[in-house]
């Protein structure tokens, strides 16, 4: 994976925005716009995106990307987990969609390659992302606080050293999104 090429994705859990079910119609829209969003990234040269495997925003951008890639064969989904076992005590709906990513994953691995054994794992794992993509893409708004407000933390230290570009989806984009589709 060369680092230039590649974009982390990451934002909201689902159960941060409410989404309990796969039908609920605000993952439509959030696929839209990750989808929207990502083709010009593409066409600028990103050629691998990255996620975490969070259920969320994660996991619904890593089904737009295996989607994508029948336009778009050049590019690569891969999964890096925070630790080994990641998911495995998630309901079985979970797991059947993570394991649906996994398989049209390109590659999977895990910054750390023990069970979960304390939260400088998932320090470790964000510092990781950082280091080995260009650029962040977050479905994530300030104002409605959520668990990607660390990595958006991480993630401003990191670009105060490093050339590396934070892109942000809101809840305005999102809302603005719904407004002015007729297809959604």
């Amino acid at each position: 994976m060369k680092t230039k090429e590649a974009l982390i994705i990451t934002g909201y859990r689902n159960y941060e925005i409410g989404v309990f079910q796969e039908k609920d119609p605000k993952i439509k829209v959030l696929k839209k716009v990750i989808r929207e969003t990502l083709i010009p990234l593409i066409e600028d040269g990103i050629t691998w995106i990255v996620i975490g495997g969070n259920l969320g925003v994660e996991l619904w951008a890593g089904e737009v990307v295996i989607d994508l890639k029948e336009e778009y064969p050049e590019i690569q989904l891969a999964i890096l987990f925070p630790f080994e076992g990641w998911g495995e005590n998630w309901k079985e709906a979970n797991q059947t969609v993570l394991e649906k990513v996994k398989d049209g994953a390109d590659y999977v691995n895990a910054t750390s390659h023990q069970p979960y054994q304390n939260p400088s794992q998932l320090k470790n794992h964000t510092a990781f992302l950082l280091q080995k993509t260009a650029a962040c893409l977050l479905i994530y708004d300030e104002e409605f606080k959520g668990k990607t407000e660390y990595f958006l933390k991480d993630a401003r230290k990191f670009q105060e050293r490093h050339a590396y570009q934070i892109l942000q989806i809101t809840m305005d984009d999102l809302e603005n999104a719904i407004y002015f589709s007729d297809s959604i």
